[in-house]
């Protein structure tokens, strides 16, 4: 089927048909490849990683977790305010200050909301998956040990370290006299550890790993 056709009419004109069914089919098709195409090149930049609810706290199963290129830069972000915060390193009971441990989750909280509201409108719908996921990590796998024992620890603690018989203790001495005190180091290192199981799963995103 020609699009085009050309010919000589006598010596001086020369006539030119259009098939415009034909063009209007084939500026179809080649809009058609075009979407396709895009379609499979969107589709080949993302990545799919299977995750274990259980291990980041936020439930029993396994998820799929879809990301792509514009997710690595909110992953490398919120990776970087983990690596260089207490929250994403190993709780060492020996010498971490409780208090301070706290402060550093707490601030991390809030750095991470903050980056969760930076994120542009038009990438919203792209990264919904992994700011999904970065709620629920907050929400459900970090909030409910701060929820449960920062406050009260933090007013017993500051009553306890401004009592003279407790002027000589060190902040982790004086930390290992508080009433619960196992039970409160146990859910801590519970919660560490999903943040940190956190930290890794970012780090293969930002990094491809």
């Amino acid at each position: 089927m020609n699009i085009f056709y050309i010919k000589l009419d006598e010596w001086n004109t020369i006539l030119i048909s259009i098939n415009w069914i034909a063009l209007i089919v084939l500026i179809v098709l080649i809009s058609f490849i075009a979407f396709l195409t895009k379609k499979a090149v969107k589709y080949a930049r993302k990545k799919r990683m299977i995750i274990e609810e259980i291990t980041l706290g936020i439930g029993n199963n396994s998820l799929k977790l879809t990301y792509n290129e514009k997710d690595r830069e909110i992953a490398y972000k919120i990776w970087v305010e983990l690596t260089t915060r207490k929250v994403g390193i190993d709780f060492e009971e020996e010498n971490d200050v409780i208090v301070e441990v706290y402060n550093s989750w707490y601030n991390f909280f809030k750095t991470v909301r903050e980056l969760m509201k930076d994120v542009p409108s038009a990438q919203i719908t792209n990264s919904q998956n992994l700011i999904s996921l970065t709620e629920q990590v907050l929400n459900k796998g970090l909030r409910p040990h701060l929820t449960k024992w920062q406050a009260k620890f933090r007013k017993w603690y500051e009553n306890e370290s401004k009592k003279e018989e407790n002027s000589y203790c060190t902040p982790q001495e004086l930390q290992r006299k508080y009433p619960e005190y196992i039970a409160l180091v146990k859910d801590l290192l519970e919660t560490n550890k999903r943040i940190i199981a956190y930290k890794l799963l970012l780090q293969k995103i930002a990094f491809k790993e």
